[in-house]
């Protein structure tokens, strides 16, 4: 028996149980084959009887795809004069029984509810496990001429990860969200007490009124940098581990490459957070406590005779730092619109490389300009050091000098052209077995010691 999932990129439609696709294969002779297009055992491809049991949606949708392709179907049902009207009258609609004994090839098709589009479905996987190595094969052809991609998962021992697939829940979102909160927590925990804490020991001045939004909005930023750097952090990485081992086919070590896998999560992430921050930002003038700090700062100037309070300074550092916190978020968007699937799809790779490769870097420097900018000076004033601790900015631009500078270094001509010549497909080994070859066909006269 070999199995056979149908799924849409992510989703499966296999359970063993309940909602499952199973090819099962009726033997009639040891001596069958089940290599296709004219090797014996099985029909042709082409000419192949498919059975199906069941007679529901899932059954006609898949009985009309056979059908486009040149397949003969037979319908199994419980009830075959009732499902007569319901399918195409190509079909041959017999009892379940009865199209087990006619067809060598049966798809199950039971208790799905929501198949009722599939033929018009485009860039369906099919998980394919089997015993029999000729069986995978005859159902990989047969995938193949349905234009589906079918993920050949070897033996039967995988049909119970197969089957667990469609339970599985966020999959690859998981770590990333735990990542998230957990320096949702460490950073919100810190500006408490900074900002909470600090004052109310040193002063006794109460700023609780500050831990909804005030501290929500210096959490916010932080977080989105840092997992923005995560995203191109974990390249970096990699790019560091085949400068290593000279050769881009030894795999990755196995957090590194889930790390690889969920830098679109996690941009997404750092997307979602700068978007509440902006949010959170443009709040921030409506608060009550905002517009009391301001009438308190009027009236100390009118008191103490200042008619002028321009600071020139000050009015520069918040244009710039307005600026690129606009433009950082603009090409955040871009990056979290174009890593859409029917986007991404539109765009060949080189497009969609220089949008999240070229612009995603674009996006962290001008990110780390916007974050250097909101610090200015404040980095080297030691009474924004509380508790002897460094301001939250300080703390948010160590990852991301990290990547830049990680950057600029795989940048330099000669570990660039290293690089590049590793993942064209040249191995260290082979510059090893070079040298050897030549120091044996050199001959003894022509080899100087130095």
């Amino acid at each position: 028996m070999c199995y056979i999932t149908i799924s849409q990129r992510v989703s499966t439609f296999m359970s063993r149980a309940m909602d499952s696709i199973s090819i099962m294969r009726n033997v009639k002779d040891a001596s069958e084959t089940f290599l296709p297009n004219g090797m014996s055992g099985f029909k042709e491809a082409s000419k192949a009887t498919i059975g199906i049991l069941g007679s529901g949606d899932f059954a006609k949708s898949l009985a009309i795809r056979f059908i486009r392709s040149g397949y003969a179907v037979v319908i199994g049902s419980r009830n075959p004069k009732r499902a007569v009207g319901f399918f195409p009258p190509l079909v041959e609609i017999v009892h379940q029984e009865d199209a087990v004994m006619k067809t060598n090839l049966i798809f199950v098709a039971m208790h799905r509810e929501h198949y009722t589009s599939l033929w018009d479905l485009k860039h369906l996987l099919i998980y394919i496990c089997s015993n029999v190595v000729e069986a995978r094969q005859q159902i990989i052809e047969l995938a193949r001429q349905l234009d589906f991609i079918p993920i050949d998962m070897g033996t039967l021992a995988s049909a119970k990860e197969i089957e667990n697939m469609p339970l599985h829940l966020f999959t690859l979102w998981k770590g990333p969200v735990l990542v998230a909160i957990g320096l949702s927590i460490f950073f919100y925990i810190y500006s408490f007490i900074r900002d909470i804490v600090h004052p109310y020991v040193k002063n006794k001045q109460s700023d609780f009124y500050k831990i909804p939004i005030e501290i929500v909005n210096k959490t916010l930023p932080v977080v989105a940098i840092t997992l923005l750097s995560l995203v191109y952090l974990a390249g970096l990485l990699a790019s560091a581990f085949q400068l290593n081992s000279g050769t881009k086919y030894r795999r990755f070590p196995t957090w590194l490459e889930h790390w690889l896998q969920c830098r679109k999560q996690l941009g997404l992430l750092s997307f979602f957070f700068a978007s509440v921050h902006t949010i959170y930002s443009l709040c921030l003038p409506m608060r009550r406590s905002e517009r009391y700090f301001f009438l308190n700062l009027a009236y100390q100037q009118v008191h103490i005779n200042i008619e002028n309070s321009w600071n020139e300074e000050e009015v520069w550092r918040m244009e710039m730092y307005i600026s690129f916190g606009i433009m950082s978020l603009g090409l955040l968007s871009l990056l979290a619109v174009t890593s859409i699937p029917s986007v991404s799809s539109s765009l060949n790779w080189r497009e969609f490389n220089f949008i999240h490769s070229t612009l995603g870097y674009v996006a962290l420097l001008i990110s780390t300009f916007h974050v250097l900018i909101y610090g200015w000076k404040r980095a080297f004033e030691e009474q924004y050091y509380r508790f002897y601790t460094p301001p939250n900015f300080i703390l948010a631009l160590i990852l991301p000098f990290t990547v830049i500078i990680g950057k600029l270094i795989l940048l330099f001509p000669c570990i660039n052209r290293r690089l590049r010549k590793i993942r064209k497909g040249w191995e260290k080994s082979q510059l090893t077995n070079d040298t050897s070859t030549i120091l044996l066909q050199a001959s003894p006269e022509r080899v100087t010691v130095m």
